[in-house]
């Protein structure tokens, strides 16, 4: 029952943010201040229904060390995006016409904080957090990682290829992440500076998702195979090569920390009957 709390919980907050962001489209203003309010309150739900099913103080989302634990994944997110542009740029798959907005990337902060907060609560803190209690944390982020990719399909000229991207290179990243720090404050701002980057800075498609106006005029062309083609650059091996490797090094972390949960045999089955629950 916990897990059916907890996910209805934060599910509707999260889809009253995204439906109240969704009314406000095209006022920037509006937009960043009710993104914003949307992911304080899913983080201040998620804290009060994990106090009330757990009986316990939500240490994955402790105000001590938020601030380094999302200065951390920010860095990273936007390093890592940055060097997938890097990449095409090299190629002669991503070239710059200019500059784009000023203000286009304001409604995308509150957009993609809401986005970030919300999918990381319940994908990483919700379903990957309480499978692993029952799998173990290889078996959970397996399937947290094919759900989260199986998520986007939904999307705007969204693939089977751009959902396996997803996948490996946030699916199992983000996972990771959580299981190294034993923290969400990494992979939310890992999340959310990785969307903002691409859509926000280089001006690119996210996960389909198109038409946001960067802070640059950025243009994308060449082989689909190589660019990720109208899914964006999160279809491009290289976003799909550089999460992989940023999973094996929080993986690496994690093991050296004691952080990973073995499997345990008489729960192998267990996952089906904790999402029953």
């Amino acid at each position: 029952m916990r897990f059916l709390k907890q996910l209805v919980a934060v599910g509707v907050v999260a889809f009253a943010g995204s439906a109240a962001v969704g009314a406000v489209e095209g006022n920037a203003v509006l937009t960043l201040l009710l993104g914003l309010a949307s992911a304080v309150l899913a983080l201040l739900t998620y804290a009060w229904v994990v106090r009330r099913t757990e009986r316990r103080e939500p240490a994955e989302v402790a105000t001590k060390g938020a601030a380094g634990g999302l200065g951390r994944g920010m860095l990273i997110g936007t390093g890592m995006f940055g060097a997938v542009i890097a990449n095409l740029a090299f190629l002669g798959h991503y070239r710059v016409d200019g500059f784009g907005s000023a203000v286009g990337p304001l409604a995308l902060l509150g957009f993609m904080a809401a986005a970030a907060v919300t999918e990381e609560l319940l994908f990483r803190g919700i379903l990957f957090r309480i499978l692993e209690e029952r799998v173990g944390t290889y078996v959970a982020l397996g399937l947290t990682s094919v759900l989260f990719g199986l998520s986007h399909l939904g999307n705007e000229n969204a693939s089977l290829w751009g959902a396996i991207a997803i996948a490996i290179e946030a699916g199992a990243m983000l996972a990771a992440a959580y299981a190294a720090t034993r923290s969400l404050w990494l992979p939310i701002g890992l999340h959310f500076a990785w969307n903002f980057a691409g859509a926000g800075i280089f001006g690119t498609a996210i996960s389909g998702k198109n038409g946001a106006e960067g802070l640059l005029d950025g243009v994308t062309s060449g082989s689909s195979l190589i660019t990720g083609g109208d899914f964006g650059p999160e279809g491009s091996p290289y976003a799909v090569l550089f999460g992989a490797l940023l999973t094996v090094v929080f993986l690496w972390l994690a093991h050296r920390r004691g952080n990973v949960v073995p499997v345990r045999r008489r729960d192998r089955a267990a996952a089906t009957a904790t999402l029953a629950q």
